[in-house]
C-alpha cells in the first residue's frame, strides 16, 4: 500500500489517506499531529504532596514509586510528547512543556518567570493533609487569578499517596469548586492520571484553535 499526507488547516494537523493496489479508497484511523503549540503546564501544590511523582509519570521519565523525598529546587521541566487526545472528533498528538514547580514558599521570587506564557495549570495536594487547603488558595491566586486564567484552563489532584489506607473523599476548597477535581493513586489506578491530563490538554487545545481562528478571521476581515 502506498501513504499520501496531507494538510488540514483547522487543527493544523497531518491527516494520511491509504490506497490500496485496488485503487479504492479507505479510512483508516491513524494518530494526527497538532502543529505549531507546545502546551505549557503548571504543576502547582504544597510541598510533599506527590507533584514530582505525577509529573514523571506524565512525562514516562522514570517509576511511578518508592523512593526517597527529594524536595524540588526551583522547578523543574519535562517535555514529551502526549497522545490520545480527542478534540473535534479527531484523536491528535500534542507537545508538552510541563513545569514541575517547587513548593516551597521560598522560591517565590521565581514565580513570575515561571508564569509567564503558561497555558495551564495543574494543581496537586494531598487531600488527608489539614494544612494544603490554605496553601492551595495562595498558589490559585497567584498562578490563575493573577495571570487572567480560566478555571476551565485548570485540573486539581487530589492525591492519595502509597500506602493510604483509603481514598478519602475529602471536601474540594470553596475557592477551587469549579475546577475540575479528581481523585488520584497510581498504585490502584494509574491511568485515570493520564486520561484527566489528555483532558486538560483537549481544552486547552480548543482555546488555541479557537483564538487562532478568531485572530485570522480578524486579520480577514481588515
Amino acid at each position: 500500500m502506498k501513504y499520501r499526507s496531507g494538510y488540514q488547516e483547522t487543527f493544523n494537523i497531518f491527516i494520511y489517506t491509504v490506497f490500496f493496489s485496488t485503487g479504492k479508497h479507505e479510512n483508516v484511523k491513524i494518530t494526527a499531529y497538532v502543529g505549531m503549540f507546545k502546551a505549557k503546564i503548571l504543576v502547582i501544590g504544597p510541598r510533599e504532596c506527590g507533584k514530582t511523582v505525577i509529573s514523571n509519570y506524565l512525562a514516562d521519565a522514570t517509576e511511578i514509586s518508592g523512593g526517597d523525598y527529594h524536595p524540588t529546587q526551583g522547578v523543574r521541566i519535562l517535555e514529551f510528547e502526549s497522545t490520545g487526545i480527542h478534540v473535534g472528533g479527531k484523536e491528535v498528538s500534542c507537545e508538552v512543556e510541563l513545569w514541575d514547580c517547587s513548593g516551597d514558599q521560598k522560591f517565590e521570587n521565581c514565580w513570575p518567570a515561571i508564569q509567564k506564557d503558561a497555558n495551564g495549570v495543574l494543581f496537586v495536594y494531598n487531600p488527608d493533609n489539614t494544612s494544603h487547603g490554605k496553601e492551595l488558595e495562595t498558589l490559585y491566586v497567584h498562578f490563575v487569578q493573577e495571570q487572567g486564567l480560566r478555571d476551565s484552563q485548570c485540573m486539581l489532584f487530589a492525591h492519595h499517596k502509597p500506602g493510604a489506607n483509603e481514598k478519602i473523599r475529602s471536601q474540594i476548597p470553596s475557592y477551587l469548586s469549579k475546577v475540575p477535581c479528581v481523585q488520584t493513586n497510581l498504585e490502584d489506578d494509574s491511568e485515570v492520571v493520564k486520561q484527566k491530563f489528555n483532558d486538560l490538554l483537549a481544552v486547552l487545545l480548543r482555546n488555541w484553535t479557537d483564538r487562532r481562528d478568531q485572530e485570522e478571521l480578524s486579520i480577514m476581515n481588515n
